[in-house]
């Protein structure tokens, strides 16, 4: 591993761990208040956050108004359309449904880059890629794959799981024209901002600041994870990686998020760790590493 890429996969390592404990704390939250309204909270502060980063490092610029519909469109996409399925779907989803999510999402991602981008896949890339899916069901299912069905996409919250599965392999692949031009920080900071605008009409439209008063201490811990982690720096980190690595070498590593799922769960529901989540987990790190090689 070359020094030039060793920060892009510690930035990609960073993100998808945060992400992976972002479900936990969302279903936190979702105990105060609805899902636009965590939406809304927690991208308040990321934008507030990328725009100290982005004025720090001083690299500000406006946006030439051709530029406009692309980076509002890649608001709604990354932003308000994705946080919102995510957030409406984990009312309903159980938690086996956030191993879809990253077992199918860099499968897309790297589909697209190949058809889209041109990005040439290995044989050696795609077999880190399967062994990472197999990885994620020995996961999800404890060792039993006999069990895997399509039969659990039958309530909503799984299918808007799966929906955003592919909208971010789609946001990922978009983003890319982007940042051949700007910076990854100042790009995260306009697409934020645009999907932050299209949140606030939603949010204060349904009257939804009410809820704002029912945050308890905890709800209020989890919106700060959410907004400081998971929506601020996260997502610096994420783009940071996206402009260094190939698309499908971005994508693997959110194999990795069922694992960290799993700890934190442990730590913070109480929930046991299997011997079959352990060996699961091993396959998903070997599945990265050969994709990353």
């Amino acid at each position: 591993m070359s020094n030039s890429k060793l920060l892009p996969y510690l930035e990609a390592i960073f993100a998808v761990i945060v992400w992976g404990a972002s479900f936990i704390a969302t279903k936190v939250v979702l105990r105060d208040i609805s899902p636009v309204t965590i939406v809304w909270l927690r991208f308040t502060m990321g934008v507030l956050i990328l725009g100290l980063v982005v004025a720090l490092s001083k690299q500000f610029s406006i946006l030439n108004k051709n530029e406009w519909p692309y980076f509002a469109l890649l608001g709604f996409l990354a932003i308000t359309f994705h946080q919102w399925l995510q957030s409406n779907a984990l009312q309903t989803s159980e938690a086996s449904t956030t191993a879809w999510i990253v077992s199918t999402t860099p499968v897309f991602m790297a589909l697209l880059g190949l058809i889209i981008l041109n990005e040439k896949l290995s044989w050696t890339m795609t077999l880190g890629i399967l062994l990472a899916f197999v990885g994620v069901l020995a996961v999800v299912y404890d060792g039993d794959l006999r069990a895997i069905s399509l039969r659990s996409f039958g309530r909503p919250g799984d299918i808007l799981i799966l929906v955003s599965a592919v909208n971010w392999a789609v946001v990922s692949v978009l983003s890319r024209r982007g940042l051949k031009i700007y910076p990854a920080t100042l790009m995260m900071f306009y697409v934020m901002t645009f999907g932050w605008l299209f949140t606030s009409v939603l949010f204060f439209a349904t009257g939804n600041i009410a809820e704002v008063p029912q945050l308890t201490l905890n709800g209020w811990m989890g919106i700060a994870f959410l907004g400081i982690f998971c929506s601020g720096l996260a997502y610096i980190a994420w783009y940071d990686a996206l402009q260094a690595l190939t698309t499908a070498q971005t994508g693997v590593f959110l194999y990795i998020e069922p694992l960290v799922a799993v700890v934190v769960a442990f730590f913070i529901l109480g929930e046991a760790i299997t011997p079959a989540s352990l060996l699961g987990g091993a396959v998903i790190i070997f599945g990265v590493w050969l994709v990353n090689r």
